[in-house]
């Protein structure tokens, strides 16, 4: 993994009594930048983009995160669900499932990610088998986004990846952000976007690392349990501390995002 600073940096929306949990005091100031071998503090002398990988709960609003980093960046976001759906649009990976699974993973010639789901998400070794088809692929096209963000000098460059540690791709990132929420906020958020029960989030979770994991590896941290406009506060005071000022371009989402409800609730099947 590219260095980054050894330990998270807080950057909690509220303040005292706001309800903020956990143990790390809320605050309101800016932060300082950290240094790292791409980040030289003022944006036009980075010869290279800054690479930022979100991490954080399910219904946490990591997409959010990312894309409003990016947008007020001026910069670009990854986001890998669909590069997923691009790998299963590969003729080699196609034919390789239909062998294993048969045709009727197929819809109309292509892969239906909601069968599939129900069977690697039910069998360890089925989903094994889907990774290793699918993650070198998502991998290269993730180093290829990077090289392209780099030729055309992209400030910022974010990874919308819900399995980032999971798959072993921290490392094309400069920087981590935890995502924080409630589990009273993030409930409420997949209760009404997909219709979960908290068993159902309890269940998904625990296919994924411990959430104490991600924020322990994690640069900063940022409570998305607030307002949108306070969110929008804290990200600009992210990016002050990265030496990224507001940028005048619109985001560019490289690839957007598609839900796909799945048995497991990961964001991704593959």
């Amino acid at each position: 993994m590219k260095q980054r600073s050894s330990s998270p940096r807080p950057l909690y929306s509220g303040g005292e009594g706001s309800g903020v949990r956990g143990s790390v005091r809320a605050s309101k100031e800016p932060l300082t930048p950290n240094p790292s071998p791409l980040s030289t503090g003022a944006r036009g002398t980075r010869e290279e983009p800054l690479v930022v990988g979100v991490l954080g709960g399910i219904g946490a609003g990591k997409s959010e995160v990312a894309a409003a980093l990016a947008r007020r960046a001026g910069g670009r976001v990854v986001v890998a669900d669909t590069l997923g759906h691009e790998a299963l649009r590969q003729a080699e990976i196609r034919d390789a499932l239909v062998a294993r699974f048969g045709e009727s993973i197929l819809e109309k010639g292509e892969v239906d990610r909601r069968r599939l789901a129900a069977i690697v998400f039910a069998n360890k070794d089925d989903l094994a088998y889907l990774e290793s088809l699918t993650h070198p692929w998502i991998r290269r096209r993730l180093d290829e986004e990077v090289r392209r963000s780099r030729e055309e000098s992209v400030p910022l460059l974010m990874i919308d990846v819900p399995l980032l540690l999971e798959a072993g791709w921290a490392d094309v990132c400069d920087r981590l952000v935890f995502v924080d929420a409630s589990p009273e906020v993030r409930l409420e958020r997949v209760r009404t976007s997909r219709g979960w029960s908290a068993d159902d989030l309890r269940k998904r979770e625990m296919s994924q690392l411990p959430l104490t994991r991600k924020r322990s590896v994690a640069d900063h941290i940022i409570d998305n349990s607030f307002s949108h406009g306070s969110l929008i506060q804290h990200v600009d005071d992210l990016l002050r501390g990265w030496g990224l000022p507001r940028g005048p371009s619109p985001t560019e989402t490289i690839h957007e995002s598609h839900s796909l409800p799945s048995a497991k609730g990961r964001d991704d099947v593959v």
